[in-house]
């Protein structure tokens, strides 16, 4: 079967029988099939568009020949609305979503969130708290007998014993409490073709432990001989330290969690086991990266673009972020602790070819709202098109777990010129008229290419660029595994004298985070007199939530750094959360009464006041002016229209575009630029 189909026309009724995967026996009848192979459970609305996994791999499997029907967010309070499709033949398959279902409904302040932006409606509600378990659990009493794969970044990301912020305790791993009978973690579509295709072949599960990129269960009698690896290449098992170990001991769970972060590169990752009780995980190593042909067979599946007929008119906030940007690629080898995209997609940049992104902003131009404006070319981050290492024997032994921290490794090739290349040839095709770049530009890399930040200025940006300091000072920074703040300053003297080369008045956004492991009270203070001192006024700010897995999550339970053993500060009280977030907003009236509690608390008193050097306003005075030394326009921050970074008076909602992006490349785990 060929992958690259003609796209729907644009005048095809609404109530399209055939366009989609099918959700609906009537569907099924009209496509003369009795019985599906694949059955996917999808905690997300569906959107038949390559930004939503449930959607991605349902395409994936229906292009290699395997009939494929998905039910998006059904009823949980029993099995009847997950069979009305009937039994599937090889195997059902489970994901919550784009997002982690706790994280998609809790905020870091473990409050409930406002809107769903994967419901239609932006309705909340539409799917249980830990999907992944509940579906499971709906797919056996359903189905009895037939096998069930679990996926997704929820599952993938909680595939070993995890810290779970929500519950604020340690759990098993998720295949054993979701009993599923496999687990595929990461980018999913090689075992889950795999899986499929040797399911139909007459493969039993037990056949399938060795599929890389899956985790299995094994019983008492199938582990305990396992022999443990003592070097990368004897071939060996990497014994991790048990469920009730790291449950019992922080130092345990430390030690697990470094041991696992050196297992994620496929050139020579080790399988890995973890003890529950009188049972273990097994874990393969990961899958292998996706050739750029393969990239570009993916993106060239016959999805619709567009969520399914069955909501109607009911908007989906995500989609409507993502419906006209484009994904060039996947994967970051940036390593920052607080996101979790290397243990997802995997360290090893995964780039279309530019061809096959022609071929998309062609399908673009054939969507009806489309008015020439590209939103997004980009992934998790902006600029890591086509960079790798420049040698695959080395990429294939590396055990580094950030290719640019604490520097750039001499072996990482960062020519931007692939980029730039493509970029040029997006702007230039029939009917488009803007295309802008709203993922997070890597600065540090772009700090190597003037080309690329005088093109990115004069191009690709509307106003507002998206980028990531995350804080000014070097302890914390190190915690994250950022590069240091002078090359943010750098990167932004350049940035804003290539916009005035231009002859565009323009403006970075920063993104920070407060309450990451490492900062204190005391840090944050000096990160806000270095916001004002810059006439900086940050509005994209997030106080950090540990999501499972992530290295800074390590940090915020176990007080340690899983590298050096040292102690680590962390702000682990809602309270102290909130008080280093407001010193980020320190020029927020409605933050200031926390500001100063925050001062006070950390010996800062002297900033409350009304000279020119405080900070906030004393109790029961007017919001402070502009102070007459501090800079209309600075390093990342000026004034503007609309209301930026620097800008005076009333804080503005940030636009769809730039808040879109965040949602879109981090898929829920903290990932930026």
């Amino acid at each position: 079967m060929s992958l690259v189909q003609v796209r729907p026309s644009r005048d095809r009724p609404a109530r399209d029988l055939l366009g989609f995967l099918p959700t609906t026996r009537e569907e099924m009848d009209a496509r003369g099939w009795d019985q599906l192979d694949i059955l996917i459970i999808n905690g997300d609305a569906y959107v038949d568009h390559p930004a939503f996994g449930g959607a991605l791999i349902g395409r994936f499997l229906e292009g290699r020949g395997f009939k494929v029907g998905i039910i998006s967010q059904p009823r949980w309070d029993d099995p009847e609305d997950i069979s009305r499709l009937g039994t599937p033949r090889l195997f059902v398959g489970i994901t919550a979503g784009n997002l982690d279902s706790m994280l998609n409904k809790l905020t870091a302040q473990k409050k409930v969130r406002s809107e769903d932006h994967y419901s239609p409606g932006g309705n909340t509600g539409m799917r249980p708290n830990r999907a992944s378990l509940v579906y499971t659990n709906l797919a056996r009493q359903a189905f009895p007998g037939v096998p069930v794969v679990l996926g997704g970044i929820e599952a993938s990301l909680r595939r070993i014993a995890h810290y779970d912020y929500w519950s604020d305790s340690i759990r098993r791993s998720m295949l054993l409490d979701s009993k599923a009978d496999l687990l595929v973690f990461g980018m999913g579509e090689r075992p889950v073709w795999e899986i499929a295709k040797r399911l139909g072949e007459g493969a039993t599960l037990r056949e399938l432990r060795d599929v890389r990129g899956t985790a299995h269960m094994r019983n008492p009698g199938e582990w305990e001989s396992l022999e443990a690896s003592r070097f990368v290449r004897d071939g060996k098992t990497v014994i991790l330290p048990s469920y009730e170990e790291v449950k019992a001991d922080k130092a345990a769970f430390s030690a697990m969690s470094r041991a696992f972060q050196y297992e994620t590169n496929p050139g020579n990752a080790r399988p890995i086991l973890q003890a529950h009780g009188k049972r273990a995980i097994y874990l393969n190593p990961p899958a292998r990266p996706l050739a750029t042909a393969d990239m570009d067979e993916l993106y060239d599946l016959p999805f619709q673009r567009r969520p399914h007929w069955i909501y109607g008119d009911a908007r989906i906030p995500a989609f409507e972020t993502v419906k006209h940007s484009i994904v060039t690629m996947r994967g970051c080898f940036g390593g920052c602790t607080f996101c979790s995209i290397t243990e997802h997609e995997g360290r090893i940049i995964q780039s279309r070819s530019a061809e096959s992104v022609l071929r998309e902003v062609r399908a673009l131009r054939r969507m009806d709202d489309f008015r020439g404006v590209i939103s997004d070319v980009g992934g998790p981050t902006a600029n890591m098109y086509q960079m790798r290492c420049r040698s695959e024997t080395i990429e294939s032994s590396c055990r580094r777990l950030s290719c640019v921290h604490p520097g750039i490794c001499e072996n990482l090739v960062t020519d931007h010129g692939p980029l730039l290349d493509l970029l040029g040839k997006v702007r230039e095709s029939e009917g488009v008229r803007k295309v802008f770049v709203a993922s997070g530009v890597r600065y540090d890399l772009a700090e190597r290419s003037p080309q690329f930040i005088r093109e990115l200025a004069q191009h690709h940006t509307g106003g507002q660029l998206s980028v990531a300091p995350e804080h000014s000072k070097d302890g914390v920074l190190d915690k994250m595994k950022k590069p240091g703040i002078g090359s943010y300053e750098r990167f932004a003297s350049s940035f804003l004298c290539a916009s005035a080369d231009a002859g565009k008045e323009q403006h970075l956004v920063p993104y920070f985070i407060s309450g990451h492991p490492g900062c204190e009270l005391g840090d944050m203070v000096d990160l806000a007199l270095w916001l004002r001192e810059r006439g900086m006024r940050p509005r994209q700010v997030q106080d950090f939530i540990p999501t499972p897995m992530s290295m800074a999550t390590s940090m915020y339970y176990t007080g340690l750094d899983p590298f050096s053993g040292e102690p680590v500060y962390t702000a682990k009280e809602l309270r102290e959360k909130k008080l280093q977030k407001s010193l980020l907003l320190y020029w927020d009236p409605l933050q200031h009464h926390l500001a100063r509690i925050a001062l006070r608390k950390a010996g800062r008193g002297e900033l409350v006041g009304m000279a020119p050097g405080c900070l906030i306003p004393p109790e029961g005075a007017g919001p402070r002016a502009r102070p007459a030394d501090a800079p209309s326009k600075g390093q990342g921050g000026g004034r503007s229209k609309g209301g930026g970074p620097g800008a005076a008076g009333k804080p503005r909602r940030p636009s769809k575009r730039t808040q879109g992006s965040r949602r879109r490349r981090g898929s829920g785990v903290g990932s930026r630029g």
